[in-house]
This record gives C-alpha cells, structure tokens and sequence, in this order.
C-alpha cells in the first residue's frame, strides 16, 4: 500500500476523510487536501484507473488491521489429531479404558485415529481387526461421525473420526 509520496499516478480518484468522492484531482491537489486535513493520502485502489486514493490516518489504519488481524488468529482453532492403538486381540476392559481417552480427545474437539496394529501371524486375521474397527465406530456414534473409514496401510489398519 503506497502512502504520500510514494504514489506515482498523475491523477487519482480522491475519497475524502468522511467518506465523501472529492472526484478526479492531481496528486499534488490530493496531498494538499490530506495536508490540510492533518492526515495521510493512502492508494487504496492501485489497480483503478485513476488509482483510488483515500484520505485517512495511516498510523491509525495500520494499527486497526494488526489488531484484526490478531482478533482472527486468536479466535482461529487448531485441531490436532490423537492416536490410539489397538490391537486385535484386545480385551473388553482394555477396549473401554482406549475408548474413555477417544471420548476425551473428541470432547476437546479433536479428532482421533485409530490404528489397529498387526504383527506376525495376526496379518491372517484382517477380518476381525475391521470387525474391530465397525465395533469401535458403532460405540463412539452418538459423538463421533467416521471421517476416513478403515484402511489397510502395510500392517495397519486405520481409520479417523471427527466430532459431530
């Protein structure tokens, strides 16, 4: 954004400090207009022809965007994904305990994988992992929605869930 004197057209379309179209002037008439007023000639509208130019404490704008700014990144959540691990010869009670912390995670607002690990001769039994895995989805339904339903990754088998 250029300001004063950094302005290179010959002529611009001028926007007063109340809002108000002042029309067509030269720069120099427009940078006399924002010296009058005690305040900045600010390009507003570089790709205009003429360029739109508007009357306005720059100090002040700037400080009003960086203030925007940081409104919106305060307000802008980051959600994390947590994993847990299964395994698929998992207990009832094991089951539930792994359960309780997907809840919590989901309570927070983040969403959780859910990875059921094979190892060695466990590989033969894929059918019960995802049987696992329909299990896990059907329990967490009424705060979870599946995002990314199971899916087979070499000796994996994951799938993520979001909070409704």
């Amino acid at each position: 954004m250029r300001v004063n004197q950094q302005i290179r057209a010959p002529e611009v379309l001028l926007i007063g400090a109340d809002g108000k179209n002042e029309g067509v002037k030269s720069i120099k008439e427009a940078l006399e207009y924002a010296a009058e007023a005690n305040m900045d000639l600010v390009e507003v509208a570089p790709q205009a022809n003429p360029p739109v130019c508007r009357i306005m404490d720059y100090g002040k704008f700037k400080y009003e965007q960086a203030k925007k700014q940081q409104e919106a990144r305060r307000r802008q959540t980051t959600i994390q994904v947590k994993e847990v691990k299964f395994r698929p010869k998992i207990e009832q009670h094991d089951m539930e305990f792994k359960l309780k912390n997907v809840r919590r995670f989901l309570a927070d607002n983040d969403k959780a994988k859910i990875t059921m690990i094979f190892r060695g001769r466990e590989m033969a039994h894929q059918d019960r992992g995802y049987a696992i895995l329909q299990r896990i989805a059907e329990e967490l339904a009424d705060v979870a929605v599946v995002e990314q339903p199971p899916k087979q990754e070499g000796r994996t088998l994951s799938m993520i869930v979001a909070p409704k």
